[in-house]
């Protein structure tokens, strides 16, 4: 199969702005699912609310469009139901870790095997530009006009303390590495987070003077370095790209399943 037999071509063009980053996102991972062979029947999508939720809605698996940060909840039920499909849930950086953030924290807690791909723009885009957990102290946004105060979350730390076993990072601009990514965490048995850092010029780029999409994907360059780079000792602010978990743990559904096996027997 090719990736264009992976998509719902009836639904295009799409309703992303142009230059939005969750475009290269998709692309990648398409890219990850054909690489890996992976049937359409096989695979359950489940999203919430923003932008980077409409991807459920392109791609042509099983899909549920759900509630704004209660992806994760259905995707739990979902694969709690049906084990053996892959679950992927894409989400926004609002989605994940504002009104979603508790659902974020205990699916890395249970480690149940579903794979999450937060893309993080800094921004809520689809409802005008706000500020998000991930936009950071000084940044513009039209609910701060004279500039954000509020600490930023950091995705992967955030993943990493609350027990994911996969957790990695990239960018729009390294969009192969995406996709090798995707593909890992799509293999791993247990609760996987992929950030990805995808620009929005309509919003934040546009209020934080950054220029156009291409101008902020080679920013992601510039600002991102593979992890253990020599260049993160002489600039702590540099942001790593890689692998920063892969661990082995027991796995939520089987160890369920258990649980249903020992209550059967009395």
């Amino acid at each position: 199969m090719s990736t264009h037999d992976y998509l719902r071509q009836r639904f295009f063009p799409h309703m992303w702005c142009p230059g939005c980053g969750h475009g290269t996102v998709l692309n990648s991972l398409l890219r990850a699912v054909e690489q890996l062979g992976m049937s359409k029947n096989e695979i359950v999508m489940a999203s919430g609310i923003g932008c980077s939720s409409r991807i459920s809605g392109y791609v042509d698996f099983h899909t549920l469009h759900t509630l704004h940060g209660r992806a994760l909840a259905f995707a739990t039920g979902v694969k709690l139901s049906k084990p053996e499909l892959n679950v992927i849930v894409p989400m926004g950086d609002g989605d994940a870790l504002a009104i979603g953030g508790n659902h974020f924290i205990h699916a890395c807690r249970r480690n149940i095997d579903i794979t999450a791909i937060v893309m993080n723009n800094r921004i809520y885009g689809m409802t005008g530009g706000q500020f998000s957990p991930m936009s950071g102290v000084g940044i513009n946004a039209t609910t701060a006009p004279f500039s954000n105060i509020d600490r930023e979350f950091d995705v992967v730390k955030m993943a990493t303390a609350a027990g994911a076993t996969f957790v990695a990072r990239s960018t729009t601009f390294h969009a192969q590495q995406a996709t090798d990514l995707i593909k890992q965490a799509i293999l791993h048995e247990g609760f996987s987070v992929v950030e990805i850092l995808s620009q929005c010029p309509t919003h934040f780029g546009r209020k934080n003077k950054l220029g156009a999409a291409a101008d902020m994907m080679q920013h992601y360059k510039d600002i991102t370095v593979p992890i253990g780079s020599s260049k993160k000792k002489d600039n702590p602010d540099l942001i790593e790209r890689g692998i920063f978990v892969q661990e082995e743990a027991p796995e939520y559904c089987r160890e369920y399943d258990k649980i249903i096996e020992q209550a059967m027997k009395g």
